[in-house]
C-alpha cells in the first residue's frame, strides 16, 4: 500500500499567498511613487539654482564686455537690455523678468528672484 503525501501534489499558490504578495508589491508601489515625486521636484530644484548660476554668469560677462569696450560702462539699464533672459525652455518668467527680478518657474518648482543692479564696481547679481 502506497502513502499517499497530501502536500506532494498541491500544485501553484494558495489564495493567502497571492493576496500577502498583492500586499507587499502595493507597499512597494506606493514607496516608490513617493520617492519619484520628490527626486523630480529636487531635479526642478537644482534646474533652477542652475538657472539663476546662468543668469549670474550672464551679467558679468556683459558687464567685463562693457568694461573692456571703448565705450566703457555706462548704467545698469544697458547691461540689463544686452542681457537674454530666456534660460531654457523647461523654464518661464511668470511674470517675466524685469530690471529688479522676476519669478522663475520650473515645472513644480518655482523661486523668486530679485537682480541687484550693478555698478561700476561689480557687475548685477540675481538672487
Amino acid at each position: 500500500m502506497k502513502k499517499r503525501h497530501r502536500l506532494g501534489n498541491q500544485k501553484g499558490f494558495t489564495l493567502i499567498e497571492l493576496v500577502s504578495i498583492m500586499i507587499i508589491l502595493g507597499v512597494l508601489g506606493s514607496v516608490a511613487v513617493r520617492k519619484y515625486e520628490n527626486f523630480t521636484h529636487t531635479a526642478s530644484e537644482q534646474i533652477l539654482t542652475t538657472a539663476v548660476y546662468e543668469l549670474n554668469t550672464r551679467e558679468k560677462l556683459i558687464w567685463v564686455d562693457m568694461k573692456i569696450s571703448i565705450d566703457g560702462y555706462t548704467n545698469d539699464a544697458d547691461v540689463y537690455a544686452a542681457l537674454e533672459t530666456n534660460v531654457g525652455s523647461r523654464l518661464k518668467w511668470k511674470p517675466g523678468p524685469n530690471i529688479g527680478g522676476g519669478t522663475l518657474h520650473c515645472e513644480s518648482a518655482s523661486r523668486a528672484l530679485t537682480r541687484n543692479p550693478s555698478s561700476i564696481t561689480e557687475a548685477a547679481k540675481w538672487q
